[in-house]
């Protein structure tokens, strides 16, 4: 069954009128597990995964059930990838760029350093290229990529002295999400660190770190960044857009019933459609906390920006070098946001200088 065809034509509403929940009733019932890579207390994210999980329960009847755990609770938090690679667990909810250290192709499906802004990472992975291209990597470790959510463009951190120059990030200890952008930071002189998003706090307040990279201000508010480093900058250049996702284990959606993987297909969209629009309404409404709270925001300067576009373009070259998949996912992708460059230049970007301005 073509999963791109199914998303094309059907939704929740559109399941239930072709008959679906009827032929429900004929399936044998099916129990999953799900490994998160995120903790309870992020309801932003660990909560897509529990909301999915929900319309599959209720779409089939109660018939199809995901049981959805947090980080550490059966693995820890960058523990999935290998998990469905040994048929452990059925799916995961993670960041594809945690994974770098397997392949550099992993961030592709996240982020990566000045890369694609939400609309566009929706776009090429929906319409260009980059599923079909994701997913024929990710079928060696046993499992297919879909999105459960975008954060939007994120923050540039939390920092405990201020960041005036490229010169100021050298000997940094930064927490960092993963992928290629730590290698971008470690250029420029950070002692770049991955640390699992429930131990960032302490590590911060002891003074492990020097300063930390999460999301943005849902995320940031609720882990209490801004008690223990006062200086919150951006733009996160290395995140233009992150796409989260949901890995599905391949040997057990082909086990599925076709009304069972329709139903998980519209779930797992459904969610992430949410999850994108949850951050961009309430990230302004956590920024107005944090900054009336007595956080200091400060913009990365041109400098900065110009030393980071350098590094990063250094990483890019050095992997294209090495590694033919790399280089094949990473060529079409920019060949992709040239395109949408242009685009942009026509229509969001001289909307946006001028909205931005306005007095509305």
């Amino acid at each position: 069954m073509d999963r791109r065809s199914i998303l094309k034509t059907a939704g929740v509403a559109g399941v239930l009128a072709a008959g679906v929940a009827p032929a429900v009733h004929a399936q044998p019932a099916v129990r999953w597990r799900l490994a998160s890579s995120f903790p309870k207390s992020l309801p932003s994210l660990f909560g897509v995964a529990e909301k999915m999980a929900a319309l599959v329960k209720g779409m089939s009847g109660g018939k199809f059930e995901i049981s959805v755990h947090p980080a550490g609770e059966l693995m820890p938090a960058f523990g999935v990838v290998d998990a469905l690679q040994n048929d452990t667990i059925d799916m995961a909810q993670t960041a594809g760029y945690y994974f770098t250290g397997k392949d550099a192709v992993f961030a592709f499906s996240c982020a990566i350093p000045f890369g694609l802004t939400t609309l566009q990472m929706n776009a090429w992975k929906d319409h260009g290229n980059g599923r079909k291209y994701l997913d024929a990597f990710f079928e060696k470790y046993n499992f297919f990529s879909a999105s459960s959510g975008n954060t939007g463009t994120q923050m540039g951190g939390w920092y405990r002295k201020e960041i005036k120059s490229p010169e100021d990030f050298k000997g940094l200890k930064m927490r960092l999400g993963g992928g290629l952008f730590g290698e971008t930071m470690a250029k420029l002189g950070v002692v770049a660190q991955n640390i699992p998003a429930g131990d960032i706090y302490t590590a911060l307040e002891k003074g492990t770190l020097d300063a930390v990279e999460f999301v943005g201000p849902i995320d940031d508010e609720k882990l209490g960044f801004n008690r223990v480093a006062p200086y919150y900058y951006y733009p996160g250049w290395w995140e233009a857009s992150a796409e989260l996702e949901f890995f599905i284990n391949l040997k057990k959606y082909k086990a599925l019933s076709p009304e069972y993987q329709l139903m998980l297909q519209t779930a797992m969209r459904t969610a992430a459609a949410d999850m994108t629009s949850y951050y961009s309404a309430n990230n302004p409404i956590a920024l107005k906390k944090l900054i009336a709270d007595k956080t200091q925001l400060k913009i990365f300067s041109k400098e900065i920006m110009d030393a980071g576009f350098k590094a990063a373009m250094e990483v890019f070259a050095e992997h294209e070098a090495k590694n033919e998949e790399f280089k094949k996912i990473y060529q079409d992708l920019r060949a992709f946001q040239r395109d949408q460059i242009l685009w942009s230049r026509a229509s969001d970007f001289p909307y946006s200088q001028y909205i931005n301005m306005a007095k509305i």
